[in-house]
């Protein structure tokens, strides 16, 4: 007779489960940073010897070591093709270290894990299958979906394997939040909606350790039918003596776990930075135990967090602007230096001439400047200014992103551009570190998610942001078409206006207003004068998509001096603008080397084109 089905024995029965495999695995000499579930080909003795020791600490649920066995993370290290193998094996050797009396749970991780919630279902749909029809097939007792911190990748997963087995699944969220899911749902939401769609068994892992898991739980509804587990980290993760590692004392994980049992949980093992000693003292102290019932709080959360309201802004933003009139974005870089004036006075005249606003790039080339966060609300407070400021996703990790944005928030700087940013190695510090944790994609759903009144971590703020979000776009390439394929989705991501690279060709402006003029969100066509024929010649040649027609260069060429090359730049820009205002309502003047003389001259140039061509219609 062969053992009872898992969740029928979690109902009468506490269970205890393993640790952690990976940062236990470190601890053994495994590099960080290494695949280490490809141990299961190349070192199979080392898993095993993980999974003995486990078993021989008390724990009679084992996780198969497939928490990364998934087409993507593979295909990280070339191991794409070997999906299947890796995961029965893992099976095999779970099953082999243990005893009969051991269940065996294959363990799927979080495919997006900690990066941002943008992805293919389909994609995700596809190796979720394939990684639990090879865990299945190879003899589990169970699947279980663990370290999941958004409810729709979860919902995603459970509706891709529930169909495929009538074994226990078990899903686990990981909270960045106590009490709240990544995408802001409440844990209580999260579990009912995996209860309506036929999960066993719930609970929290990772990431924190058994108090503030405790947390969650105690604020959390649980629905009747469903076992609680719960895999809490020895510690929230530190640094002791210059290394990264986990607070570890088991002793406290085996008194925390008395409180976990207490709020229900029936299976209950350890996460990261858990050892067999954790478990071994875990196993003592719940031996022969019974679950206790679980008592559900009486202050049940709504299903969706509710933000207050905007504050209403007082001046219409360039989009709003744009929709009815020509409206002018100038860009005029922040100073290399400590010294402001020359910005300061050049921004004065620009915004004498007539700009709607000065947008300021965010270390533009990869080389250090002032911040434009500072100068953008020295520009709005003190001088009536609207700024718009760039964002690169290059120098600031999720940590500091949002921190920056919510500091824009706070001074009323709400119209940012959204950008890759050049890399580091570019620029004047190429010794410095190009961060990239998200694309400019992620970056705008992440700054709507802020309007929405909810922060990257799914935290529900108290107010919600009203930032105008612009998207970037570079015509210069060999497939226009291509290049609007990927704007569009942009737009999709939530991007309310555009800004182009410049155009240095009147067939350029007219080719990027057919190819985007079904694009539903208003576009500033990017115009920069030429500074003199060097300039044009390192334009022409050395930077990629980008054209002069042997005509201008010709011009340029001609001039005797600087200052005459600066007059024909501008001469040459007024000819490419007398193309693009019938086109585009939107301009983006981009100011040259500083020299914002040419731009006031280009500003002053536009309010004559519109006025005079409103005095021909009139």
């Amino acid at each position: 007779m062969g053992k009872p089905n898992l969740i029928e024995r979690l109902r009468s029965e506490l269970l205890v489960g393993d640790g952690a495999m990976t940062t236990y695995l470190y601890q053994q000499g495994v590099s960080i940073g290494d695949c280490t579930e490809e141990l299961v080909l190349s070192d199979p003795k080392l898993v095993v010897g993980v999974h003995q020791a486990y078993y021989e600490a008390g724990a009679r649920v084992i996780e198969t070591h497939t928490y990364g066995a998934n087409r993507e993370r593979l295909t990280r290290y070339g191991l794409e093709g070997k999906v299947t193998r890796l995961n029965r094996e893992a099976v095999r050797l779970a099953r082999e270290s243990v005893g009969d009396d051991a269940y065996i749970l294959g363990s799927i991780g979080s495919i997006c894990a900690g990066r941002m919630p943008a992805y293919d279902e389909e994609e995700y749909r596809d190796m979720y299958e394939e990684q639990a029809t090879a865990l299945l097939h190879a003899g589990v007792d169970g699947i279980l979906l663990e370290t999941f911190l958004d409810v729709k990748e979860m919902l995603l997963a459970v509706e891709v394997i529930r169909p495929l087995t009538k074994l226990p699944l078990l899903a686990q969220f990981s909270m960045l939040e106590v009490g709240r899911t990544r995408d802001a749902f409440s844990i209580s939401t999260a579990f009912q909606l995996l209860a309506e769609r036929g999960v066993d068994g719930v609970g929290l892992n990772c990431r924190l350790g058994p108090m503030e898991l405790l947390r969650g739980l105690e604020k959390t509804v649980v629905p009747e039918q469903l076992v609680i587990t719960a895999f809490p980290n020895a510690s929230r993760l530190g640094i002791t003596d210059g290394e990264l590692a986990y607070k570890s004392n088991p002793a406290y994980f085996e008194q925390t776990a008395e409180l976990l049992v207490e709020q229900g949980v029936s299976l209950l093992g350890g996460c990261c930075g858990t050892t067999p000693e954790h478990i071994r003292l875990l196993a003592q102290s719940l031996k022969g135990r019974k679950p206790v019932p679980r008592r559900n709080p009486q202050n049940r959360e709504t299903a969706q967090p509710v933000a207050v309201e905007i504050t209403e802004r007082v001046k219409p933003t360039v989009v709003e602007k744009v929709r009815h009139k020509r409206t002018i974005v100038c860009e005029f870089d922040t100073p290399k230096d400590l010294d402001i004036s020359a910005f300061l006075h050049g921004a004065s005249r620009l915004h004498q001439a007539g700009v709607d606003a000065i947008t300021m790039a965010d270390n533009s080339l990869a080389t250090a400047r002032m911040s434009n966060l500072a100068l953008g609300a020295i520009l709005k407070e003190k001088m009536g200014i609207e700024p718009l400021v760039h964002v690169a996703c290059r120098d600031r990790n999720l940590l500091g992103q949002q921190s920056h944005l919510m500091g824009l928030h706070a001074l009323g700087i709400d119209q940012i551009l959204v950008i890759t940013g050049d890399p580091t190695r570019m620029g004047d510090l190429p010794g410095a570190s190009s961060i990239y944790d998200v694309t400019s994609f992620e970056l705008i759903r992440m700054v709507k998610q802020l309007n929405e009144g909810i922060s990257f971590a799914g935290r529900q703020l108290k107010q919600k942001a009203r930032f105008v979000v612009g998207a970037a776009f570079n015509p210069h390439v060999r497939q226009l078409d291509a290049a609007v394929r990927r704007l569009e989705k942009k737009v999709e991501a939530g991007a309310d206006f555009i800004m182009t690279q410049p155009v240095y060709d009147a067939q350029g402006i007219i080719d990027v207003h057919e190819a985007t003029k079904h694009i539903p969100i208003p576009i500033f066509i990017g115009i920069m004068p030429l500074t003199g024929y060097r300039n044009a010649l390192f334009l022409h040649n050395e930077v990629p998509g980008i054209k002069i027609s042997p005509e201008v260069l010709k011009r340029m060429e001609q001039q005797p001096d600087k200052a005459a090359g600066r007059r024909e730049g501008v001469a040459v820009a007024k000819e490419l603008l007398e193309v693009a205002l019938s086109r585009f309502n939107g301009i983006y003047l981009i100011t040259p080397f500083s020299y914002w003389q040419m731009s006031e001259e280009l500003i002053r140039f536009i309010h004559q084109y519109d006025s005079q061509h409103i005095a021909l219609r009139a």
